[in-house]
């Protein structure tokens, strides 16, 4: 049985995705045994809660820097025994946390990496400025940085010629990255993925 617990921030959508394949019991051998959040007051919350899963606060406002901030997670996690940590809407800095839990953090980035990597500012609106056709998510490894490391899955997204800011947003998110961060959980847990160098290959 993998233990797994979700790192959040905000309104958790990406949470979301990890909550209905539980339902669904889509996710083998797998537990998410909590939600920790950066706030007490946000949806994601209240989501993990519904789902019956046990939810935590860690505030950075408590601590002096970030660095001992991810400090105090990392050791909540290894209290809880926490083999896999998924990134649902995280939005501080890692710190020690890829440290602590080496190929064993898995996130979403809302691009096909590395498209936009320098991007300052909203993905999606450098992507409508662009005129690109496609898009799409990228399911990933965080790096010793907490950055994108090694890539699991990439999932295309069309751009539409309707499409503005906010709808193109939804989508990327709900047609890409709620299924490739369910699915890489998914293979993760059926110990499907190798990393040899650079690559994950995805063992048969």
């Amino acid at each position: 049985m993998v233990r797994a617990a979700a790192l959040v921030s905000g309104d958790g959508a990406r949470l979301q995705a990890i909550l209905d394949s539980m339902y669904f019991k889509e996710i083998p051998d797998f537990e998410l045994v909590a939600v920790i959040s950066t706030a007490k007051e946000v949806n994601a919350m209240k989501r993990a809660l519904n789902a019956g899963v046990p939810a935590y606060v860690v505030d950075p406002e408590l601590f002096p820097n970030t660095t001992s901030h991810s400090m105090a997670v990392a050791n909540k996690l290894r209290d809880m025994d926490i083999e896999l940590v998924i990134l649902a809407g995280y939005d501080l800095p890692l710190g020690v946390i890829p440290y602590q839990f080496k190929n064993r953090i898995i996130g979403t980035y809302p691009a096909l990496y590395p498209a936009f990597e320098d991007c300052e500012g909203d993905i999606q609106r450098a992507v409508l400025e662009r005129g690109l056709k496609i898009t799409g998510a990228t399911a990933y490894f965080a790096d010793a940085d907490g950055r994108v490391g090694n890539i699991i899955l990439q999932r295309a997204v069309e751009v539409k010629p309707n499409d503005t800011v906010e709808s193109l947003t939804r989508r990327v998110l709900e047609e890409g990255e709620w299924r490739i961060l369910s699915q890489a959980v998914i293979l993760y847990c059926k110990k499907k993925l190798v990393i040899r160098g650079n690559k994950v290959l995805i063992e048969k």
